[in-house]
C-alpha cells in the first residue's frame, strides 16, 4: 500500500510539473469526449424522436385489429373492444385508444381527395400526436362530436376553411357507400406534414351512430396501447395474443419496419462514431506520451539506478497516463453535458422538413442524455487511455541508468 501511495504521489507530481504539455493533453481529451457526448446525445435524440413519432402516429406500442384489416381495411372487419383493457403483472399502460380508421373520400365545393376518416375519443388521444395539434377554430369536444377537424394542408388543397361544410363518402359494413355532410370545426397544424394531408377526425361515438348498418352497435377497427416502458412490448404482445386469439396483435416494429431498422442502426452508428473519434485521439495520445517519456530519460534512468523495479516503473508511467486521461474525460463529460443543456430547446430542422420526415422524425431535434451512455463512454475512454499507456511504459522500461548518464 505504501508503495502504491508513493507511486501515486510521484505520478501526481509529474502531472503538475509538466503543466503546459499536460494542459494540451487535457484539452484534447476533453474536446474529444465532450464532442462525442454531444454527438451521441443528438443521435440518441434522433433515435428517441423516431421511436416516439412511430408510436404516436396512431400506432401505439401495440395494436389490435381484426384478421385481414391491414391488407383490406373495411368496417366489415370491425370488432367490439373492451375499453378497460387490463394487463397482468407489473406492466403499466400509459393509455389505450379505441378508434374507427377507414379509407374515405372527402369533397369540398372545389376539390376531392382520398383520406383516412378516423373516429376518436379525444380524451384517449393523449397517447397520439393528436395531443400536439394546434387548432384554428375548435378541436373535437368529445366522442359524440359529429363535426370534422382536418389538416391545414388538406384545407388548402380543398380550398375550404373552418365553418364550411364538406361531404365524406365511406364504405359501410354492408359494402355500400355512405355519404354524409360534415361541418369543419377546426383546422389543425401538425408537427409533421403527412397527417395534415391524409387524416380527418370526427367523434368515435358519432361515427358509430352514423354507420347504422354495422353488425355491431359500437364497432371499432383498432385498439392502440402505449406502454409506460417500451421494454415490456413483447411481453404485452404475447399476453394480448393469448387473451384475444380472434384478433391480430402487432407491435410498432411490425407496423413500421423501416423505422425499426433505423432505430437499431443508431446504436451501431454511435459505437462506430465513438471508435473513430477516440481511436484518432489514442494515436495522438500515444505519440505525446512517448515523447514525454523520452524527455524524462534522466529522471527515469535515475529511478532505475536507485533500484526501482521494472514493474514499479511500469506502474508509475501507467498511473500518469491514466491520471491524465481520467481528468480529461471528467472535464470532457462536463463539457458535453453543458453543451447538451445549451441545446435544451432543440435544433429546428424545419428547413429540411421533407428529408427528416422521410426518416420518421419531427422537425425539432432535441438531444437526449442517457446516463448509461455517459458511464459507457467515460469507462471506455479511460480504458483506451490505459491501453495507450502501454507503449510509453514499454519505452520507459528500455531506459537504463547508463543511458540516463549519457544524456
Amino acid at each position: 500500500m505504501d508503495t502504491l501511495v508513493l507511486l501515486f504521489n510521484l505520478s501526481l507530481r509529474n502531472i503538475v510539473r509538466y503543466r503546459r504539455r499536460n494542459f494540451f493533453l487535457f484539452a484534447a481529451i476533453a474536446v474529444a469526449v465532450g464532442g462525442t457526448t454531444l454527438s451521441n446525445a443528438l443521435i440518441r435524440g434522433w433515435q428517441v424522436d423516431m421511436l416516439e413519432t412511430a408510436v404516436s402516429a396512431l400506432t401505439g406500442h401495440i395494436k389490435l385489429q381484426a384478421p385481414g384489416f391491414a391488407d383490406d381495411p373495411g368496417l366489415d372487419k370491425a370488432f367490439a373492444a373492451d375499453p378497460d383493457i387490463q394487463l397482468g403483472g407489473s406492466v403499466a399502460l400509459a393509455g389505450v385508444a379505441l378508434r374507427i380508421n377507414l379509407p374515405a373520400v372527402i369533397s369540398s365545393e372545389r376539390e376531392t381527395r382520398g383520406v383516412a376518416l378516423v373516429g376518436i375519443n379525444p380524451a384517449q388521444e393523449g397517447i397520439s400526436f393528436y395531443r400536439d395539434f394546434v387548432f384554428e377554430g375548435q378541436a373535437l369536444t368529445g366522442s359524440a362530436d359529429g363535426r370534422l377537424v382536418i389538416g391545414k394542408a388538406l384545407a388548402e388543397t380543398l380550398q375550404t376553411r373552418v365553418g364550411r361544410r364538406v361531404v365524406v363518402i365511406v364504405e359501410d359494413a354492408d359494402g355500400k357507400s355512405r355519404e354524409r355532410g360534415y361541418r369543419i370545426a377546426g383546422v389543425f397544424d401538425a408537427p409533421i406534414q403527412w397527417p395534415e394531408e391524409l387524416l380527418v377526425f370526427t367523434g368515435l361515438q358519432a361515427m358509430q351512430q352514423s354507420l347504422a348498418n354495422s353488425r355491431l352497435p359500437t364497432p371499432v377497427t383498432e385498439v392502440s396501447l402505449v406502454l409506460q416502458e417500451e421494454e415490456n412490448r413483447q411481453l404485452v404482445q404475447r399476453e394480448l395474443a393469448s387473451k384475444h386469439p380472434e384478433l391480430v396483435v402487432t407491435d410498432w416494429r411490425q407496423m413500421s419496419p423501416q423505422i425499426a431498422e433505423i432505430v437499431d442502426i443508431v446504436d451501431a452508428t454511435m459505437a462506430i462514431w465513438f471508435v473513430m473519434i477516440m481511436g484518432a485521439l489514442t494515436f495522438g495520445l500515444v505519440n505525446t506520451l512517448i515523447a514525454a517519456v523520452m524527455q524524462r530519460t534522466q529522471e527515469l534512468g535515475m529511478l532505475r539506478a536507485l533500484g526501482m523495479s521494472d514493474r514499479l516503473l511500469l506502474t508509475q508511467v501507467v498511473l500518469e497516463s491514466v491520471g491524465i486521461m481520467v481528468v480529461g474525460v471528467v472535464f470532457g463529460l462536463v463539457l458535453g453535458v453543458a453543451m447538451v443543456f445549451g441545446l435544451g430547446d432543440g435544433i429546428d430542422l424545419s428547413s429540411f422538413s421533407e428529408s427528416v420526415e422521410a426518416f420518421g422524425m419531427s422537425t425539432l431535434l432535441r438531444p437526449v442524455l442517457n446516463l448509461e451512455d455517459l458511464f459507457l463512454f467515460g469507462g471506455l475512454s479511460v480504458l483506451l487511455g490505459l491501453l495507450a499507456s502501454y507503449f510509453p511504459a514499454r519505452r520507459a522500461l528500455k531506459i537504463s541508468p547508463l543511458m540516463a548518464m549519457n544524456r
